[in-house]
């Protein structure tokens, strides 16, 4: 890297003490309700023209490594990775990224779209299971 090229990056530990401690302790037993609707209100706030910027958006913020594993006609499958120290599956709800994801694919798609993530600990990743309906236009 050169002198011009210098790259900025955050500790993370400081975003683990936002995500991890300072969050759930104001949010409470309201954590995951309240992370879903966050996720969704950066994603109206951070719009992206494809699905595609979604992975882009999730390296750049932190949240890890996203993959498409599988694409339906009213459902995607999406697989988050990255350092398990960072990504910390054992304490972290992932309902921020599920509103990110679900919110994003309600605007390109123009249907009433929800997102489950179901932690495969094993596995050391995150399944987001993206739904859309396909009678619920927006």
């Amino acid at each position: 890297m050169t002198e011009n090229e210098e790259k900025t990056t955050m500790p993370t530990f400081g975003y683990e003490l936002i995500r991890d401690h300072v969050l759930a302790s104001i949010l409470g037993k309201h954590e995951e309700d309240i992370l879903y609707w966050s996720g969704k209100e950066l994603a109206r706030k951070f719009q992206m023209f494809s699905m595609d910027e979604a992975i882009s958006f999730f390296k750049e913020a932190g949240w890890g490594d996203l993959r498409l594993v599988k694409l339906e006609k009213d459902e995607a499958f999406y697989e988050l990775t990255g350092d398990a120290e960072l990504l910390n599956m054992q304490q972290r709800c992932f309902k921020l990224e599920a509103g990110f994801l679900a919110q994003q694919q309600q605007k390109l798609g123009g249907f009433l779209t929800e997102c489950y993530e179901e932690k495969a600990l094993k596995k050391n990743h995150i399944l987001f299971h993206v739904k859309w309906d396909l009678k619920e236009a927006i």
